[in-house]
């Protein structure tokens, strides 16, 4: 079997427009971490609802601007309920982690949880986005380079 890798290329201005929105996006979830901390009740959930549909979009965001950012010399389509189904992912990521970080006391075990739950949130999105695309052509993965973004994407920070 040869190798008949597809030459692709990236539109610049859109890496920086994703990274922008990813920029724009963390700023926005802090934020509104800390106003759904500071908030009771009713407030409260309206402000995880809020903070969490917006952080979830922007992540989402980001990720498909990306995507559309490289170019090949075939076709691209997007299925659409997979397409969705990356959203809904990065919006659940997203409740659940504003929720475990918005506590009044946190800890370590909450936070490696919660921080292993987003990356395994968005290793879901990920994969879902890549799943929806639909190319004129064979795509393979190097098992090695999966495991190891699952790996760096379920990988607690350090503060």
């Amino acid at each position: 079997m040869t190798d008949q890798t597809l030459p692709g290329s990236y539109d610049y201005r859109l890496v920086f427009l994703s990274v922008l929105i990813a920029i724009l996006a963390s700023y926005t979830a802090l934020d509104l971490a800390g106003r759904v901390t500071v908030s009771r009740g009713r407030a409260r959930l309206v402000w995880l609802t809020g903070g969490a549909t917006s952080m979830g979009i922007g992540i989402w965001s980001m990720h498909y601007i990306g995507m559309l950012a490289f170019s090949l010399p075939v076709s691209i389509q997007y299925d659409w309920p997979a397409v969705l189904l990356s959203l809904l992912a990065g919006v659940f990521a997203s409740v659940v982690s504003l929720f475990v970080v918005s506590r009044q006391k946190m800890g370590p075990l909450r936070a490696l949880a919660g921080s292993v739950f987003m990356g395994g949130a968005i290793v879901a999105l990920h994969y879902s986005a890549m799943f929806s695309m639909r190319v004129a052509a064979m795509c393979h993965y190097s098992p090695l380079l999966v495991a190891l973004s699952v790996l760096l994407a379920r990988m607690p920070g350090k503060s």
